[in-house]
């Protein structure tokens, strides 16, 4: 299957400087598009921004309303509107029993990962409209599949993106908008491999055997490489995909369960 841009797109991820959503904007301007990132690592957008041709970036933490308006304008300054909306930036939040997560925390788990989206998408609507064409895909996580115990606020935020993407699709459906979301599973990036030290610590066991245990729940036995997820989001942004929207694609080797 070939999927492709009948024009040069004008694409904006958040939280686009580093790992999945560098690889996001790297497969996009790859296929010709320019493309404009926040991040909240002034470092990692200089650096991307140096290294790659077409693309430009801004401090921008989506969680504050008024840095997501400043944002969005200069995307729209640089790209000359917007085509595609990829909605990546988010925070693991905290790991605890529900009983012993502290109020702020479950707030701002929220306000970055539902919240946030919620205001970027509320920046682009108005001129996606207006040109009838835009794309609009969020970032979830196979963890709303399986549940995930001692991470109630990140779920439960993620768990909202779908739902923000179900009623996104069909409000603006009849404005060929079209909103999709991904669930990546065990990402091969920096985070991931913490995440997994972090549990060979914990349980006093081998990298190796923590591994596997992290593997023994996904069907593929696999990490899921940031690249993946790119090609994944690129496919829904394209015009082989120019009639689906409301899916939820999980790009996760099929996760049957998590500890």
């Amino acid at each position: 299957m070939t999927s492709s841009f009948s024009k040069q797109q004008r694409v904006v991820v958040t939280a686009g400087a580093s790992s999945i959503g560098l690889a996001i904007a790297q497969k996009f301007l790859s296929e010709g598009a320019k493309v404009f990132v926040c991040d909240i690592d002034a470092k990692a957008i200089e650096a991307a921004v140096a290294t790659n041709v077409n693309l430009d970036g801004s401090i921008a933490d989506v969680g504050i309303p008024s840095q997501v308006e400043a944002f969005f304008k200069q995307a729209f300054d640089y790209l000359g509107g917007i085509d595609v909306l990829v909605n990546n930036a988010g925070i693991g939040g905290p790991t605890a029993k529900v009983e012993d997560i502290e109020y702020d925390e479950w707030d701002a788990c929220l306000r970055i990962n539902l919240s946030g989206m919620f205001y970027c998408v509320k920046q682009v609507i108005p001129q996606m409209k207006a040109q009838n064409s835009g794309c609009i895909v969020n970032i979830s996580t196979g963890s709303t599949i399986t549940g995930l115990p001692k991470r109630l606020p990140y779920v439960a935020s993620k768990v909202g993106v779908q739902g923000l993407t179900q009623n996104l699709a069909r409000e603006l459906g009849p404005h060929n908008i079209r909103c999709n979301t991904v669930l990546p599973g065990m990402i091969d990036n920096p985070r991931g491999r913490r995440l997994l030290k972090e549990y060979a610590d914990e349980k006093a066991i081998s990298l190796d055997a923590a591994e596997q245990e992290f593997k023994k729940y996904i069907s593929m036995r696999t990490w899921i490489q940031p690249s993946e997820i790119a090609d994944a989001i690129f496919f829904l942004c394209s015009d082989a995909a120019k009639n689906i929207t409301a899916q939820e694609l999980a790009v996760d080797g099929n996760s049957e369960w998590e500890e």
